[in-house]
């Protein structure tokens, strides 16, 4: 492996010959129509900045990345706080949930946020999507020269994740990117190995008269997990006592160690539209537009549970030998019609959607009452809506609404947000929405060799509404304020019948509300940044369940060492806490966490230890990672409340090369 990769790092850096860094500006955020959006990641990024200099015409506002949103910023090499925070096989803040032992398997949920759009229902199978992505996760690329992308970091017990991207064009208008991400790790427990796979490709072209626009991605992805049903009674007893003899935690007994499962999926997307006219104001920098666009999505996945033998800790078996095997397919289409009048309307957009999918097993399972389980989920929806987009002064107001009108599915959506702006020093956002969608499919129908893990249901749709104030000052810090209500909410629970995990939709409504704060103070090159997370469920406590706090704390020291400032050095300690609580129980055969009481989860800090430095545009990270292994590794009816803490140190580097 590490030779592969030094012929990697070898080929690329053949390509850098002439990058030069030069500290000045900072990374915007502009929306689609150029209007200002505040800072790229305003919470943690530092003033400095980096401007990558091939000529006296390139810079580094010329190398953009562009969002699903089509919301723009810059590709950015600069070393700060917020980097250490995501530098890991996801790319994301992982502040609101907690990691499980080995990279590359699922979390737990620490908090939740309900704002995201989900008019139509999803395949399920939630815990194995955490390594996926989606086609919001995908960025388009628009660079004068050839720019590549290296991220590897060493895992637990002969473990990697290698994540690398080549973007390039043929001209301004034609640009393309290429990027794999690979991660194995062996992980610390048996049979616990980790096996992802994510190839990206994407094209954005324009014609020369800016008339037509198109962008398209294809996506192929697997993650792959050995499961091994948690820790054995007799295992629990040992991780608890402290027994010196089982530091080594492959001497642990597991539950099994001959199962997997795995998530597969294809995706193809097209994202394209035609101006049929634009008119010009002298008084305006974004003319009036009338346009015609077009999406579609195309998706396939595969689920799959394989076991060689039949477990009783999941009940009764059709077979000795377990084999669940799902396919999902999904074709989505929106067509729409924009009209842009900035003087008068903004944008209004109308638009309809159709959304077509399949969600089947390979035969259908007759219960002992006869009662028959159908084999497959098929349908055919479409829904009508509008989008409004304005800008007002320093005001952004937007609205957007679809409703289904035929099919097999019914729901609504509504959402409204406006938000201000004030010279990128203070920004204010108010956020509306309410939702009626069904139930992900899993929750509808499930087949399973084990007996206990077929049904069917005919559940209500769930209904969720909420609020949500986001405040981001660079003086004060940043607050948020979310409060949802969520009526027939469905979630999985293990009834003491006969302890098997059932979907279930809850009678009671839920209220829930957090609070997120966050501010940095610095002293000098010494710095402290906070994050705090209080959250409250005033009704459906029972069965919603958070932790009542969450913090993250850092506690650093950055600085340029040496004459000529070659090296950027960052180093400090990270503390994390939240409060105890029932966290939710993990099950394999359906990828799904459950409620479970038998056990409290919480209340015992975690630091790491990092040593961060920026040479150039390569990023080094050294961390003493500081892991409980009582939530890390799971066990079917509970986990390992000792708190013992494994230390494993980790190493990574992110590079980027401008040729």
């Amino acid at each position: 492996m590490f030779q592969k990769l030094f012929v990697v790092f070898f080929f690329c850096f053949i390509w850098n010959a002439s990058a030069q860094i030069i500290n000045q500006g900072g990374s915007q955020l502009r929306g689609a129509d150029g209007r200002y959006l505040g800072e790229r990641d305003t919470t943690r990024v530092n003033t400095d900045a980096i401007e990558v200099q091939l000529s006296g015409e390139t810079k580094f506002t010329d190398y953009k990345i562009i969002s699903y949103k089509r919301d723009t910023t810059y590709i950015d090499t600069t070393l700060n706080i917020g980097k250490d925070y995501i530098f890991n096989y996801r790319e994301k803040d992982n502040l609101e949930l907690m990691a499980f032992a080995n990279q590359g398997q699922t979390f737990n949920h620490l908090a939740y946020d309900f704002k995201e759009s989900n008019l139509f229902p999803k395949i399920g199978a939630r815990a194995k999507h955490f390594g996926f992505y989606e086609v919001e996760d995908i960025y388009y690329y628009q660079v004068p020269t050839p720019t590549t992308e290296l991220m590897y970091k060493t895992g637990l017990e002969q473990g990697q994740v290698l994540n690398a991207l080549f973007t390039f064009n043929t001209s301004k208008r034609l640009n393309a990117s290429i990027a794999f991400k690979g991660i194995r790790s062996l992980g610390k427990y048996r049979n616990s190995l980790s096996d992802l796979g994510n190839l990206r490709a994407t094209l954005s072209y324009n014609t020369k008269n800016d008339k037509y626009f198109i962008r398209t991605h294809l996506v192929s992805q697997d993650v792959n997990n050995d499961e091994n049903g948690g820790l054995t009674p007799e295992s629990i007893e040992n991780f608890e006592s402290g027994d010196p003899n089982f530091k080594d935690r492959n001497r642990l007994v597991t539950n099994f160690t001959d199962a997997t499962s795995y998530l597969r999926g294809n995706r193809y997307f097209i994202d394209h539209y035609y101006y049929l006219w634009k008119k010009n104001d002298s008084t305006k920098t974004i003319p009036s537009q009338l346009k015609i666009g077009h999406t579609l999505n195309y998706e396939r996945k595969h689920f799959d549970y394989e076991q060689e033998s039949a477990n009783d800790m999941f009940g009764n078996a059709f077979n000795s030998n377990i084999e669940d095997h799902l396919r999902y397919t999904k074709f989505y289409n929106q067509a729409y019609v924009a009209l842009n009048s900035p003087i008068t309307l903004g944008e209004v957009r109308f638009k309809v959607q159709n959304f077509n999918y399949s969600y089947s097993y390979n035969s259908v399972v007759i219960k002992p009452g006869g009662d028959i389980i159908d084999s497959s989920l098929n349908g055919n929806s479409f829904a009508i809506g509008g989008e409004w987009h304005t800008q007002f002064k320093k005001f952004n107001l937007t609205a957007d609404a679809s409703t289904i009108v035929s099919g097999d599915l019914y729901g609504y959506e509504f959402s409204g947000s406006a938000s201000f702006v004030k010279d990128s020093v203070i920004s204010v956002k108010a956020t509306i929405f309410n939702r009626s969608s069904t139930p992900n499919f899993n929750f509808l129908l499930n087949q399973s060799t084990y007996k206990a893990y077929n049904w069917e249901n005919n559940f209500e749709n769930e209904l969720k509404a909420g609020l949500a104030f986001e405040l981001d000052a660079h003086k004060w810090g940043n607050a948020s304020v979310y409060l949802t209500n969520i009526s027939n909410y469905t979630y999985f629970d293990a009834p003491d019948t006969d302890q098997q995990t059932k979907a279930v939709q809850a009678t009671e409504d839920i209220n829930y509300l957090k609070i997120k704060l966050s501010k940095e103070f610095r002293f000098g090159k010494f710095a402290l940044d906070n994050q705090f997370i209080y959250q409250n469920v005033s009704k459906g406590s029972t069965i919603f369940r958070v932790p009542d706090f969450v913090t993250r704390n850092t506690f650093y020291f950055s600085s340029y060492l040496f004459k000529g400032k070659p090296l950027f050095l960052q180093t400090g300690v990270t503390f994390n806490y939240f409060s105890q609580y029932y966290m939710n129980n993990y099950n394999p055969v359906i990828q799904e966490f459950y409620l479970q009481n038998d056990q409290k989860y919480g209340g015992y800090p975690m630091f790491d230890f990092f040593i961060n430095a920026k040479v150039r545009t390569m990023r080094i990270y050294f961390k003493i990672q500081h892991f409980n292994s009582s939530f890390g590794e799971y066990n079917y009816y509970s986990a390992p409340t000792y708190p013992y803490r494994d230390l494993t140190f980790r190493f990574g580097i992110k590079w980027n090369f401008f040729i």
